[in-house]
């Protein structure tokens, strides 16, 4: 009769085992996550429609003007629809804005669909943009 012997699990190894198991699960959902984020992103640029113009808000920084544009031909617009935004003249709906945020130090490029014009009076800041409503579509880091 031969006896077989089990070998025995110190708590050690099985702590190993449970920490590679947990750091196999963070990998794959940080692989999740970066795909949805890549997906998201591809899939807006699909969205754009090259023909409408792009309004550009650079909030004072226009040192970061070539800068901007850049990234914004590289997402997918055409650099011929991209125009200094002015306070006397508004967008249409289905234009875009794209805006450095948050002023007074930016850090990305907000990307917004003008989704409704209403004429209003001019405000001090704002102009005639004080009656336009938008939907964020998405946002480009500034490296």
């Amino acid at each position: 009769m031969t006896l077989k012997i089990k070998p025995v699990r110190t708590e050690r190894n099985r702590t190993k085992r449970e920490r590679l198991k947990m750091w196999g699960k963070i990998v794959a959902v940080a692989i999740i996550v970066f795909l949805g984020i890549a997906s998201r992103q591809s899939n807006a640029s699909e969205e754009i429609d090259v023909e409408k113009d792009v309004y550009l808000f650079l909030h004072g920084r226009t040192d970061l003007r070539e800068k901007v544009i850049n990234s914004l031909v590289t997402y997918g617009f055409s650099r011929e629809k991209i125009t200094m935004a002015t306070s006397e003249k508004v967008g249409n709906v289905g234009d875009y804005m794209a805006m450095l945020w948050k002023p007074p130090e930016p850090d990305h490029i907000k990307i917004q669909k003008i989704t409704q014009v209403e004429k209003t009076e001019p405000e001090k800041i704002k102009g005639l943009w004080r009656g336009v409503a938008r939907e964020d579509i998405d946002t480009i880091l500034l490296e």
